[in-house]
């Protein structure tokens, strides 16, 4: 079998998947990607040069249509080198954000394709208009509209498509969520396990152990969409409640989703400046780590927040819930999907900071109250996301439908 792996950010969702295709007998892999990666023997990365963002000169609602086209133009002459190169794929694996995937069905007609199906925008119901007080305008529904618009032509495109929750399965308009089984890429629970004799070293020497009082909060980037505020503005009342406990931020200062603070560099500073300073032997903020140090110190956390608007769901929540850690939540639908209040870890409101203070310094007082929420967070993860059990099985049942013109399971 021969298999075409497609995203920009390669290997991207395709980090589990490409070595396990990579390592099968009688089975090529092909990649098209914006970026170089050390990719294993055997496998053909091609990578194009990534295009120049749409100027101020292209109306706005253009600019996502523009930008999906450029990337598309890239990876079909990839796609097509590769042609000549005589690898024709069974099966087109492709991301179907960023537009990489428009062209392909017309490079390699005779090879399905299967799309990663991560988010799929609406004007109401998810990330548009869901702070209080800031309801989605008809402006808002135009620019939605426009994000869709490349993703509505992979989707004509494709031939089924993958996707991680059932939440973000449901953002599909139904003649598509139709065609999507329901596949998380995995969680290596055997990599993400917990460690009582774990240990995280601090930028100024200090080694957090198991049993400190941790507080830990990690995303890509430290915004809005990933509940920073809310988090930075219950920091002083819980820093009051709990003298001993220390906080560990781990996220750029780029904001990856929505908007930039007015009058400031970014939300640090923008938040550093609304609540007040916060004592740095305290309070941490570590940018990127490894992810083997991410792994290190969900393992040593009294307790990982971890706050969304209603949009994709983190892995890194899932890992922290495989480590062991006890996850603080928002109620919101991506995140009730996996964490249940009181079952296997606890929730909060999005907007509340006084009530995150006070769910985070019940949790630091009581710990062995909070102890079989641990156990249940890492059975959840290991009963319905595991790589080896569940999720990669299930990825390669529907690649090896596929390729053999059969219609995949949902799994619904």
């Amino acid at each position: 079998m021969k298999v075409l792996l497609v995203h920009p950010n390669f290997p991207g969702q395709y980090a589990h998947i490409l070595p396990f295709l990579a390592s099968r007998p009688g089975t090529r892999v092909a990649g098209i990607g914006a970026r170089t990666f050390p990719v294993p023997e055997g496998v053909d990365l091609r990578v194009y040069d990534p295009p120049v963002p749409p100027g101020e000169e292209v109306p706005p609602r253009l600019r996502p249509t523009q930008a999906a086209l450029a990337r598309a133009d890239r990876a079909a002459r990839l796609g097509l080198d590769l042609r000549r190169d005589g690898f024709v794929p069974d099966v087109v694996l492709g991301h179907i954000g960023w537009g990489d995937t428009i062209f392909l069905k017309d490079i390699f007609p005779e090879a399905p394709l299967l799309l990663y199906a991560e988010f799929f925008y609406s004007a109401t119901g998810a990330d548009v208009g869901h702070e209080p007080g800031k309801p989605s305008t008809l402006q808002d529904a135009l620019r939605v509209r426009s994000m869709n618009m490349p993703f509505l032509s992979s989707m004509q495109a494709a031939d089924w498509g993958a996707v991680p929750t059932r939440w973000q399965r449901d953002r599909f308009p139904e003649w598509f969520r139709n065609r999507l089984s329901l596949v998380h890429e995995g969680i290596d629970t055997e990599v993400c396990r917990p460690d009582p004799e774990a240990r995280f070293a601090l930028p100024d020497g200090t080694v957090l152990r198991p049993g400190d009082e941790v507080v830990t909060y990690v995303a890509r980037g430290l915004e809005p969409y990933r509940g920073f505020p809310t988090f930075m503005r219950a920091l002083p009342a819980l820093l009051a409640a709990r003298p001993g406990a220390r906080v560990v931020i781990v996220g750029d200062d780029k904001a990856s989703y929505g908007r930039a603070p007015a009058g400031f560099a970014n939300w640090r500073e923008a938040m550093l400046a609304e609540v007040g300073p916060l004592d740095p032997a305290r309070v941490h903020f570590l940018g990127r780590i490894p992810h083997p140090a991410l792994h290190a110190l969900f393992r040593v956390s009294a307790v990982h927040i971890y706050l969304t608007v209603p949009f994709v769901l983190s892995w890194s929540v899932l890992e922290a819930m495989a480590c062991g850690a006890l996850i603080l939540g928002s109620a919101t639908p991506p995140v009730q999907e996996v964490v249940e209040d009181g079952v296997n870890g606890l929730l909060t409101d999005l907007y509340d900071a006084p009530a995150l203070a006070r769910r985070m310094a019940e949790a630091l007082a009581d710990p062995a109250r909070h102890a079989p929420l641990r156990v249940a967070a890492r059975r959840t993860v290991e009963k319905r996301f595991d790589l080896r059990r569940i999720c990669l099985p299930r990825q390669m049942a529907v690649i090896e439908a596929l390729a053999a013109r059969r219609r995949p399971l949902t799994y619904a």
